[in-house]
């Protein structure tokens, strides 16, 4: 089985996938991805670095790029997670193998802005409207760019991430209970 993550920063994306990797899961970040080419590139891996990154790869590319360098990494008989699914493009790929599933997941943006300063990555020490910014440059018509809004739209489920860690894993769980 392959769980697919999306949701726009700080909704808990990492924090699913961190308890699926509990439950046995093998962990693919895209993110992960991009911030080795930002490593190979010299560059900060900040957030809007890797937006950058990504937006030419997939312009170059394609934009299910990054699934497809995912997928390479994929190991038949294993359980796996995918975390930070940004484009439509990624989805359609990851598509293609009849046990993916893709949860989104939502949470209230100032809640999200508190998490991403408590979690304190690098480049994310940002202001609210900065955050907001970036935001906007996530949810581009540019199929080539990153389209989260597109990508909820396409997710098998939805999970509202607005209450403790406890009340996520249990809808994680209710999710995981169906199959």
């Amino acid at each position: 089985m392959i769980i697919g993550l999306t949701g726009k920063n700080g909704t808990g994306k990492t924090e699913v996938a961190n308890y699926l990797k509990s439950k046995g899961f093998e962990l693919i970040s895209l993110s992960d991805i991009l911030r080795e080419e930002a490593r190979k590139r010299n560059m900060d891996e900040k957030r809007d670095n890797l937006i950058k990154i990504g937006n030419e790869i997939r312009k170059k590319f394609g934009s299910g790029i990054l699934a497809v360098k995912a997928i390479e990494k994929i190991k038949k008989g294993r359980n796996y997670c995918i975390d930070s699914i940004r484009n439509p493009g990624e989805i359609m790929e990851f598509k293609k193998n009849k046990n993916f599933f893709l949860i989104g997941i939502k949470s209230d943006t100032e809640l999200r802005y508190r998490r991403i300063l408590k979690r304190g990555r690098i480049g994310e020490d940002i202001s609210f409207e900065k955050f907001k910014e970036l935001e906007e440059m996530e949810n581009s018509e540019d199929e080539k760019k990153q389209q989260l809004d597109k990508c909820l739209e396409l997710a098998d489920t939805i999970i509202e991430n607005d209450g403790t860690i406890e009340e996520l894993y249990q809808k994680v769980d209710k999710i995981l209970s169906k199959f």
